[in-house]
């Protein structure tokens, strides 16, 4: 099969898809419980290249050549024995766990448990852009933020690529969403359901806010610390871009979940949830992909389109 492999690790602290070569590798065999899939595209996380679980197995031992590119749609070639509600040509989406091969490639193999039918109303691009950033933004709100309606979220990085699915989920929910970003994507945000927009390049959030219930940083840097001022007496500070080392947050890595994905697709069908993708490059062009993806500032997610 067709597939994009890294033969050797990014240096530490550097994200370029120079290593990223387009070449021919084995079509994968499933294990017990595991779906065979043809991938149709594969959303990408710029940075994903410095994870040490892209080049590991689950155990930690080294993992070379590897496949990126975990976020998927694609269509059922085979299911384990005994699997029902899940079968050969059905139209399918997931979050490949990380310490796997990713799903780059014509082919991917991965637990049919983590599996979801895709959402009617969307492609296959469209699909996988929702999986990680929906799954992350799902589980950083409802999961360890335990949002509520009428409750007061800020959500950091609000255009991106978890943040666009966060502001729809909050405001979905019934929470008063305040949202950061450029000027250019304030009126974006608004659309996608932002209460209030701060242009971060001249005003500082903790200048203007308090008494916020939720906090979700997926920028990085210095934005936890400067949040803290911002957040109530018991509210819930969440990253998904850094570890926190203050005991009062939370830091997760986002996990498989297919009652997730189902409810997802659920907004997405019923056009209560909207999927933005910035760029759509065909599989041959990974690197360039993923460069799109190293200048920031995405409005959305960068796909990769195998068929």
């Amino acid at each position: 099969m067709k597939s994009i492999r890294l033969h050797t690790r990014a240096a530490p602290g550097k994200e370029s898809p120079a290593q990223l070569i387009y070449e021919d590798a084995p079509r994968p065999t499933p294990q017990p419980g595991e779906a065979l899939v043809r991938v149709h595209a594969v959303a990408i996380t710029r940075t994903e290249l410095t994870w040490d679980e892209t080049y590991q197995y689950p155990n930690g031992r080294p993992r070379l050549p590897t496949i990126p590119g975990h976020e998927m749609s694609g269509v059922i070639e085979s299911v384990p024995p005994g699997v029902r509600d899940l079968g050969p040509g059905d139209a399918v989406y997931g979050l490949v766990d990380f310490p796997h091969d990713g799903a780059a490639a014509e082919f991917v193999v991965m637990p049919v448990s983590d599996l979801a039918l895709k959402p009617r109303t969307l492609d296959h691009v469209h699909s996988a852009a929702l999986t990680l950033s929906g799954l992350t933004a799902w589980q950083a709100l409802f999961t360890h933020g335990h949002l509520e309606s009428g409750q007061k979220v800020l959500l950091h990085g609000g255009a991106g690529g978890v943040g666009v699915f966060a502001v729809q989920l909050a405001h979905w929910k019934g929470a008063h969403v305040i949202a950061t970003s450029s000027a250019a994507n304030l009126d974006f945000l608004r659309s996608l359901g932002a209460d209030e927009t701060i242009d971060y390049t001249n005003t500082k959030a903790e200048d203007v806010l308090r008494d916020i219930d939720v906090v979700l940083d997926a920028v990085g840097g210095d934005t936890v610390e400067r949040s803290w001022p911002i957040l109530r007496p018991g509210g819930v500070m969440i990253s998904v871009a850094q570890p926190i080392p203050d005991p009062r947050g939370i830091f997760f890595i986002v996990k498989p979940d297919r009652e997730q994905l189902e409810e997802l697709a659920q907004l997405i069908d019923s056009g209560k949830l909207h999927v933005i993708v910035d760029s759509v490059f065909p599989l041959a062009q990974a690197r360039q992909a993923f460069e799109e993806s190293l200048k920031g500032h995405n409005r959305g997610k960068v796909v990769l389109q195998v068929i």
